[in-house]
């Protein structure tokens, strides 16, 4: 990105497109102390009562800034590379950190152990390191007196209420509303996908377990969506552009939303997945577009359920 100035007009360079920028645009950003609060970087003044005649009667460039002589009287310094980042879309939180392909194979994934002071530690830094390269990370020994794990997750960001409850204890009941309330063995699969939003990040606490079997299995969707996408184009796409119905259904509640099997940002590039084959709902199209849906979705079923792409914990 470049910023260039011609007859007080700013531009922007974007892979060789020029574009001029506002000058309301420029204005609403003047950071002067009368202009900017440095504590809350709240405005000082509001934009939407300006004259929205705004003009630039004088621009220049210097050591990184343009200095702006405005139409309304007022100047200011602002900062390029603070500019040009605005254009940009991307987490460079996220961005900073590299997404890690995984399967079957993966071995020496470091377990976390939990501590009275883990919050505030650098362990608790890296636990969300990793979790991000990885799309989970396994915590041992934390409490599980009085629902703790509430507790935990608060330490992260704020939980999400649900229907369910705060929390749910995951055991066998007689009359379930929920599959995960039955002894049936589930296939890999993601959780709430007829929420919007969708569940961000998933805390599951291994209280008891008394009976033998019933192993936990991770499948990487980013992994497995990107090999689809090398291997077999034509079937991501359609997986990344058609939105399916996802439904739960309870005595007392029904959620509903759409979206597509491998969401894409606006950008086109991997955000999420949402798979649960039992609460999808597939719209009417063309004949020949399901006869390709239905084929791409089973050989992404098929691609989660390998035992490749699988891990145990």
């Amino acid at each position: 990105m470049k910023i260039e100035l011609k007859d007080n007009r700013v531009f922007l360079n974007i892979d060789s497109t020029k574009k001029e920028i506002h000058p309301f645009w420029l204005r609403e950003r003047v950071d002067g102390e009368k202009f900017l609060d440095k504590g809350t970087q709240q405005r000082l003044f509001d934009p939407s009562s300006m004259d929205s005649e705004i003009i630039i009667e004088k621009a220049a460039i210097n050591n990184g800034f343009i200095e702006i002589n405005f139409n309304d009287g007022v100047s200011s310094k602002l900062n390029i590379e603070k500019i040009a980042s605005e254009f940009s879309r991307e987490d460079k939180v996220i961005k900073s950190i590299n997404r890690i392909k995984w399967d079957s194979n993966l071995k020496k994934i470091k377990n976390f152990e939990f501590s009275e002071n883990f919050y505030e530690s650098r362990e608790m830094y890296d636990l969300l390191v990793s979790f991000y390269e990885y799309g989970f990370v396994i915590i041992k020994n934390v409490p599980n007196k009085n629902n703790f794990i509430v507790n935990f997750a608060n330490s992260i960001g704020s939980v999400r209420r649900t229907n369910f409850g705060e929390y749910f204890n995951v055991v066998s009941k007689s009359d379930p509303n929920d599959l995960a309330y039955t002894t049936l063995p589930l296939s890999p699969h993601t959780d709430n996908p007829y929420r919007n939003p969708v569940p961000c990040i998933q805390l599951l606490h291994c209280i008891e377990n008394e009976v033998k079997g019933g192993f936990s299995t991770l499948v990487d969707g980013y992994t497995v969506t990107e090999n689809l996408k090398e291997q077999e184009p034509e079937k991501y796409k359609i997986l990344s552009e058609v939105k399916v119905k996802f439904k739960f259904t309870d005595k007392s509640v029904i959620l509903e939303d759409w979206s597509e099997l491998i969401h894409l940002d606006e950008n086109k590039n991997f955000k999420q997945v949402r798979f649960s084959p039992r609460l999808d709902y597939v719209p009417i199209l063309e004949k020949e577009k399901l006869d390709l849906y239905y084929k791409a979705r089973k050989r992404l079923s098929d691609l989660y359920n390998s035992k490749k792409k699988q891990d145990r914990i």
